[in-house]
């Protein structure tokens, strides 16, 4: 079975990126509940547990079945990548009582797995109370669990896209399509997500935006009924390395050669990030990540660009080959899809 968004003859030009701070609070919930989607963020697990308890998530979790629907206006797909949290919340207590009412009963009638709590349908009663409810709810949960992480989180995000727009230009729309994830294809004017359920979009003019997420890997999410924009959600790149730079047999070495700091921050620069994200990744002072990064510029092993309103350092192709231990890939050797 498979998914398919249908192009038509616009729609192709009408592919944008987009970054939604709320879809990243609604994915963290998941990672909260299901042990499979945990692997790369214990440590971000472990930061989060002692504000667990000041936060009631059943309404919240009672509307994200691991098998179902959730509501769409619980984390509305922004057009652009400039959305912010205070705006994605406003337009979630401007929902429609009668949208609430809707999404709320599909989401607690299109599910399989447990019988709906009998709770679950007082939600029901009153849709203004269930959404000023539902919105104080995320408000909390953006402030507790993503909002102390979210300058590591955006430039992850902004590295990604930084990342599919190289793509773009040096292969073409066809590439950067089929690399959002493995199960993503591109054929015969169709976006194809294979292993979904059966499903056919026409797009219709509507364009299709896509979105990286940090924490919905290790899935895919699809967004197409109305008034959403189609949308699709795919898990950014690089969140392995994430929370914990991941050391590899010839750190030792590098640390050697180019100091440990200095060789930390070189190994965690396999995407591109910035200096207030290096520090607290590290838990090193911002002047002083500045500082090491400078000798690391002046070194020819580290550049910065500006993207958008932040500058994200990454690594030249000689920092890339110096990291890796001198083990790059033979000139013209093909890489294999992640």
């Amino acid at each position: 079975m498979a998914q398919v968004f249908a192009f038509g003859r616009d729609d192709l030009a009408r592919i944008r990126f987009t970054v939604s701070p709320l879809w990243e609070v609604m994915s963290a919930l998941r990672v909260l509940v299901e042990p499979p989607r945990r692997a790369y963020h214990l440590p971000w697990l472990d930061a989060v547990r002692p504000d667990l308890d000041q936060l009631d998530l059943t309404p919240l979790l009672l509307l994200s079945p691991r098998s179902g629907w959730t509501p769409d206006f619980l984390s509305p797909v922004s057009a652009g990548p400039d959305a912010t949290i205070t705006g994605e919340l406003a337009r979630v207590r401007d929902t429609p009582a009668e949208q609430v009412a809707y999404e709320v009963r599909r989401s607690l009638t299109q599910r399989t797995g447990a019988p709906v709590p009998e709770a679950a349908w007082r939600l029901l009663d009153d849709p203004l109370a269930t959404r000023a409810l539902l919105a104080d709810l995320l408000e909390r949960c953006w402030q507790l669990l993503i909002a102390p992480h979210w300058p590591r989180l955006r430039d992850l995000l902004d590295a990604d896209l930084a990342f599919r727009a190289q793509t773009l230009a040096d292969h073409g729309l066809e590439r950067m399509l089929g690399d959002l994830h493995p199960r993503v294809r591109w054929t015969d004017h169709a976006l194809v997500i294979d292993e979904a359920p059966a499903a056919r979009c026409q797009l219709r003019g509507s364009g299709l935006l896509l979105m990286p997420s940090v924490f919905v890997w290790p899935s895919l999410a699809v967004v197409t009924d109305p008034p959403a924009h189609p949308a699709l959600v795919y898990p950014a790149r690089g969140i392995a390395e994430l929370w914990q730079p991941a050391r590899t047999p010839h750190s030792g070495a590098l640390a050697r050669l180019l100091g440990r700091t200095r060789a930390a921050l070189l190994e965690s620069l396999a995407e591109p990030a910035s200096t207030h994200t290096l520090a607290s990744r590290h838990e090193i002072a911002p002047s002083t990540v500045s500082e090491h990064l400078a000798a690391l510029r002046d070194a020819r092993l580290v550049i910065c660009r500006r993207h958008r309103h932040a500058v994200l350092y990454q690594r030249t192709p000689l920092g890339t080959e110096l990291a890796a231990g001198g083990h790059q890939q033979p000139p013209g050797e093909k890489t294999a899809n992640r």
